[in-house]
């Protein structure tokens, strides 16, 4: 789905041209069989990744070596490990040309250890949504609306670990009508929209942890996924905004509310050299429209030009009940912004600040009390908003196509990936523990 359009600040405001669908074949007609073999090698057993995901049984594992695999692949049977043997020479290319790389609708199944580049929409796309003419608008179709959540519920149980996505138009890796998973040890650069977005779900019982996420237009989004959603340790730097919390109408399941965000380092968000299609949010480590209930503590948030943490009301979605508390947020042209008319039960304590909108913004908006009902924000002189207290934004710059941001370094492997067992996306994501999490430390 697209991105939350909050206020002007943090927009990525472009709308995609309407992509067609390219639906791959499948030679064996057994997509959603039960029949096949435990382990399909490719291309020692066949050259196509579909074919062998075609022939490999439920629970199975698909282990592919290196090449470049010019097709889009659909996991539609449970609990399949798509494993490429070595993550940077294991390639599905789109050539700009097809619109997702690999979609997975198939419950507990797993995308590991390989690369996905250059197509029109998302790069690993997991969803409950079969209809492959929403798949390639972004889950949610061209025009945006909502999704049928009894028609389409969400997929259960997902994991992506080891994968590199760079250079897709919309998304990296996508998690959208989807719960009970992990994104892990991941990599994503060059995406119009985001590089790692999880929407649509609640609860989602979603972990996203020990990524790295770089010029992009946002680096990590989360759009109406709600409730046991956790983004933990994971690096977003030289993006144009680091990370998003937003509320919108387009998806079902607003407002976005009870995700805990512990542990990241969110540093120097002012690329640009990111896609051209982001054309509003610039220089924002954090940025949080219209969310409500989340906690932000102990991520280093710096360097970046325009806001470290800014949490803003949009239509409908007013921000409310959000704790901001011990992280490092220094540096930033703003450090912490509370963009809305009152309080409203969000608070601020510990984060070893420098400047704030509106000034004091710890004594006025404390953790530990309740300011739900307090006397509204004080009014910029002859304008009715709050006094930014500090650099006004930042203009964009112009950016580059998305197809023209340089491919990354190769990424470390998963460990023994020729020789581990599969192991599917079942139980996740286990226990969860943010205080394990510590605030990053300059050279994270």
């Amino acid at each position: 789905m697209r991105s939350n359009r909050f206020p002007r600040l943090l927009l990525i405001s472009w709308l995609l041209a309407a992509l067609a669908a390219c639906a791959p074949g499948s030679p064996d007609g057994a997509r959603g069989g039960t029949g096949g073999a435990a382990v399909v090698r490719v291309p020692q057993d066949t050259g196509s990744v579909q074919t062998a995901v075609d022939r490999v049984r439920p629970g199975g594992l698909v282990l592919v070596s290196p090449g470049v695999y010019r097709e889009s692949v659909t996991v539609a049977k449970p609990r399949v490990v798509l494993r490429g043997t070595e993550r940077s020479k294991v390639v599905v290319d789109g050539e700009f040309e097809r619109s997702n790389g690999i979609t997975v609708t198939g419950a507990g199944s797993v995308v590991e250890n390989l690369t996905v580049r250059n197509h029109l929409a998302n790069g690993v796309l997991f969803t409950g949504v079969t209809d492959e003419r929403l798949q390639a608008g972004g889950a949610g179709g061209s025009a945006y609306d909502p999704l049928d959540t009894v028609k389409f519920p969400p997929l259960k149980g997902f994991r992506a670990s080891y994968v590199t996505a760079y250079d897709n138009a919309l998304y990296g890796i996508y998690a959208f009508d989807a719960r009970s998973g992990v994104i892990e040890r991941s990599y994503a650069s060059g995406h119009a929209d985001s590089g790692i977005y999880v929407g649509q779900c609640r609860p989602c019982d979603t972990v996203v942890r020990h990524n790295t996420v770089e010029h992009n237009a946002v680096g990590l989004e989360v759009t109406n996924a709600s409730e046991r959603l956790y983004l933990l340790g994971n690096r977003a730097a030289h993006n144009r905004v680091g990370l998003t919390l937003n509320s919108n109408d387009l998806e079902a399941l607003g407002p976005q509310h009870g995700a805990v965000v512990a542990g990241n380092a969110l540093t120097d968000n002012n690329d640009d050299r990111g896609p051209e299609q982001a054309d509003g949010g610039f220089g924002i480590g954090i940025g949080s429209g219209g969310g409500r209930d989340n906690v932000v503590e102990r991520n280093l948030i710096t360097g970046n030009r325009s806001a470290g943490v800014l949490l803003s009301d949009v239509q409908g979605y007013p921000a409310r009940g959000n704790t901001v508390r011990a992280n490092r947020v220094t540096g930033n042209g703003t450090d912490l912004v509370l963009a809305t008319g009152a309080p409203a039960g969000n608070c601020f304590t510990g984060n070893a600040e420098s400047v704030t909108s509106p000034t004091a913004l710890s004594a006025l908006a404390p953790c530990g009390r309740d300011t739900r009902a307090e006397t509204p924000v004080p009014a910029e002189p002859g304008t009715g908003r709050p006094p930014l207290g500090g650099p006004h934004p930042v203009q964009p710059p112009p950016g580059i196509s998305f197809q023209d941001v340089p491919a990354p370094s190769p990424r470390p492997n998963l460990p023994n990936a020729s020789t581990a067992p599969p192991r599917a996306a079942v139980g996740l994501p286990g226990r969860v523990d943010p205080g394990a999490f510590p605030l990053p430390g300059r050279g994270f």
